[in-house]
Order: structure tokens, then C-alpha cells, then sequence
């Protein structure tokens, strides 16, 4: 009997609806096999949170990396500035007033004869003090007292709502002039002090904002019906929803408020003498500008680079934490 040429079309349709399952099942044996699964998004695959997508952007955005940087080295020197600055920067020479560039002074002598590297080293350390301590007790107070009103609403959230107007209708440096000039300590407390008396209402609106458009999700109305109390509301599912507006607004903030703690300083009504800040060494220098901008550049220099890192990593940190831009 002669041999029957083969024919492709006739041996698929051949195989029927057994061999098609067969096919379907061979097929996906194969996809469940293979590493990682079809497509490389296997069973093994765990989905990721707002926080790990947040740090890997950041990990690749180059004005994160030379915005932390910079600020790493600030904290570094804030905490240590014997490592690059020898001697202490209330010691004087008169002898040496306004002279130039010199071996063991790089940025020569101020007004004073006072060595200018060595006090605006030792100036990043009121600077990054008080921006942080400033903005941890706004955050802190404005967190808690925006968030409370948002989630409970009602009789409190319009009296927060009025104190807060209030608030912002103070001017900030005005009300520094005012409250500032009748202290007598000369720490950087009271500065510390007036910065989240005038800076809570910022973070608690947006706070509060942020906590009633959390509070209507879905996942917070299961929580309710199934039982949940308040406070376990409001610190497990909705607090840790709510709080990215939170940090991009007070990680902008902060270099605010070492710009703020400089200005009121050249106003004479924040840190005084012999507290060393670079606000106190520009209200200094100011006077010797013809004859020594020398003293004027450096601290002025140092206080607009670090302002500068700040509201970059501000950018950077609201860049990756928001879900629009990405």
C-alpha cells in the first residue's frame, strides 16, 4: 500500500479537542516551570509599597544622591567639626583683622581677626540644629493636631480651621521681631521655640487634608464595619497613608527654616554674640564688604549651599513619593 503524504493542516485538525487540552496543558506546565513565571512576574514576584518604588527612584535620581551628600557632610561636621577645622571660633586676633587667604586660615580673617573657616564650620552646626529640631516639632504638632481634626471632623475642625487662620496671618519675620526681642537666652531654643509656634499650621492643613481623603477609602470602611476602634484606625491604615505629603512639605521646610534662623540673626533678634551662626558672621561682615568681602562670601556661600540641598531633596523625596509625576 502506497505511503500517504503528510499533511500539517489535516494533522492539526486531527488531534481534536483531547489533543488541544493536551497542547493548553503541556503549554502551561511549561509557563509555570520556568523561573520566575510568564513574562518574568512569577508566583515569586511580591508586589511593591509606595515606600520601596519611593526609594528606588530615589536611588537613581542624581539630585538625590548629591543633595544627600552634601547634607551628610553638614551633619557630619555639625557633629564633629574638629575634623576640618583646628582651634575654636571665638578666638580673635585683632592684629589679623580683614587680612586675606593665609596658611591655617584658607578663608582669611573677618572684622574681628577672627578666622573665617574655622567659624563657618562650627556656624553648620547651629544651622543644622536648628533646622532639624524646627522641623521635627512642627511636623510633630502639626501631624497630630491636623490629623486629629481631619479624622473626627466636626465642632474641632472648624476651631483648628479659625486658630490656623490666625496663624498664617502673622508675618513671620515681623512676629520674630516681636516675640524674639523681649527673650534673654541666648541659646537656639527660644529661636526653635517661635519656629514651630508659627510653622504647625503649614503641616497641620495639609495634614488634615491628607487624613480626610485617606479616611474614605475603602480599606477604612472595612475596618469600621468590621469593628476596628479609632485609634487603630487612625494609626494602622490611615496615618501611615497620609503621611508622604507630610514629609515632602517638611523636608522643603527645612532649609526654610535654617534660611529663617540666618535672617533673624542679621537682625540681631535671634542668636547673638558669642554664639557663632552663620546669620551673626553676614551681620558682621556686612560693614567690611569694600575691604574684606572675603568674610562675607564664605558664610554667605555656606547658608545658600545648604538651603539649596534641602529644597533639592525636598524635590526629590516629592518626585518620588507622588503617584502624578511618576
Amino acid at each position: 500500500m502506497p505511503e500517504q503524504p503528510f499533511e500539517p493542516d489535516r494533522a492539526i485538525a486531527g488531534t481534536g479537542a483531547g489533543g488541544a487540552m493536551d497542547l493548553a496543558t503541556s503549554e502551561a506546565q511549561t509557563l509555570e516551570t520556568t523561573p520566575g513565571g510568564p513574562l518574568g512576574t512569577g508566583p515569586a514576584a511580591k508586589p511593591r509599597s509606595l515606600w520601596s518604588d519611593a526609594w528606588r527612584d530615589l536611588r537613581r535620581n542624581p539630585v538625590f544622591l548629591v543633595s544627600a551628600l552634601v547634607i551628610l557632610f553638614l551633619v557630619v561636621i555639625s557633629l564633629w567639626p574638629s575634623l576640618i577645622a583646628s582651634g575654636s571660633p571665638l578666638k580673635c586676633d585683632l592684629a589679623k583683622a580683614q587680612e586675606g587667604s593665609q596658611p591655617g586660615a584658607p578663608f582669611g580673617y573677618d572684622g574681628q581677626g577672627c578666622n573665617v573657616y574655622t567659624r563657618t564650620v562650627y556656624g553648620a552646626r547651629t544651622s543644622v540644629t536648628v533646622g532639624v529640631c524646627a522641623t521635627l516639632g512642627v511636623a510633630l504638632l502639626g501631624s497630630v493636631l491636623g490629623g486629629l481634626a481631619g479624622f473626627f471632623g466636626g465642632f474641632w475642625d472648624s476651631v483648628l480651621s479659625r486658630i490656623t487662620d490666625v496663624f498664617f496671618a502673622i508675618p513671620v519675620v515681623l512676629g520674630g521681631l516681636v516675640l524674639l526681642s523681649v527673650v534673654t537666652s541666648n541659646t537656639v531654643w527660644p529661636v526653635i521655640g517661635f519656629m514651630v509656634l508659627l510653622g504647625w499650621p503649614q503641616i497641620s492643613r495639609i495634614a488634615r487634608g491628607s487624613v480626610i481623603t485617606a479616611k474614605q477609602n475603602d480599606y477604612v470602611q472595612a475596618a469600621r464595619a468590621l469593628g476596628a476602634s479609632n485609634s487603630r484606625i487612625l494609626l494602622r491604615h490611615i496615618a501611615p497613608n497620609a503621611v508622604a505629603p507630610v514629609i515632602v512639605v517638611a523636608t522643603i521646610a527645612l532649609g526654610t527654616y535654617i534660611a529663617l534662623e540666618a535672617t533673624l540673626s542679621y537682625l540681631g533678634v535671634g542668636l547673638k554674640p558669642p554664639s557663632v551662626s552663620w546669620g551673626i558672621d553676614i551681620s558682621a561682615a556686612s560693614p567690611y564688604i569694600r575691604n574684606a568681602p572675603h568674610a562675607l562670601l564664605w558664610p554667605s556661600g555656606a547658608l545658600a549651599l545648604t538651603v539649596l540641598a534641602f529644597i533639592m531633596l525636598g524635590d526629590a523625596v516629592r518626585d518620588a513619593l507622588d503617584p502624578k509625576l511618576r
